[in-house]
């Protein structure tokens, strides 16, 4: 069987044709492992988010209960200096009051004496 050049041309056409379309099932190969990789990447970088997301959650946590029990303490220990003042200005008061009644307790009864028997 002869070939003739336009058989040989369109032989070669043909030989172009299935190289081309090799040339794209590879491409297509290739892209679809690219992005089979992406996303498995995809699900790695999501998890790594996720664990992040929990220790930054978890830390934060921590650090605000931390804060808020130093706050609490701090809080009691001002309220304790308060009481304590407050009690001991009322004893003090007292004192005051013990001294000038132990001092003037004669003349107070003696003038309540007085206004009572003058009416």
């Amino acid at each position: 069987m002869k070939r003739t050049f336009s058989g040989k041309i369109r032989e070669k056409e043909e030989q172009g044709m299935d190289t081309v379309i090799d040339r794209l099932s590879d491409i297509e190969k290739v892209a679809g492992s690219v992005m089979d990789d992406a996303g498995v990447r995809k699900k790695a970088l999501a998890k790594e988010m996720e664990e992040k997301t929990a220790a930054f959650d978890q830390e934060l946590e921590r650090k605000t209960a931390e804060r808020i029990s130093q706050i609490q303490e701090q809080m009691e220990r001002e309220m304790q200096e308060e009481l304590d003042k407050q009690a001991s200005d009322a004893k003090a008061a007292i004192a005051r009051l013990e001294e000038t009644y132990e001092k003037h307790h004669k003349a107070y009864a003696q003038t309540l004496f007085q206004n009572m028997i003058k009416e």
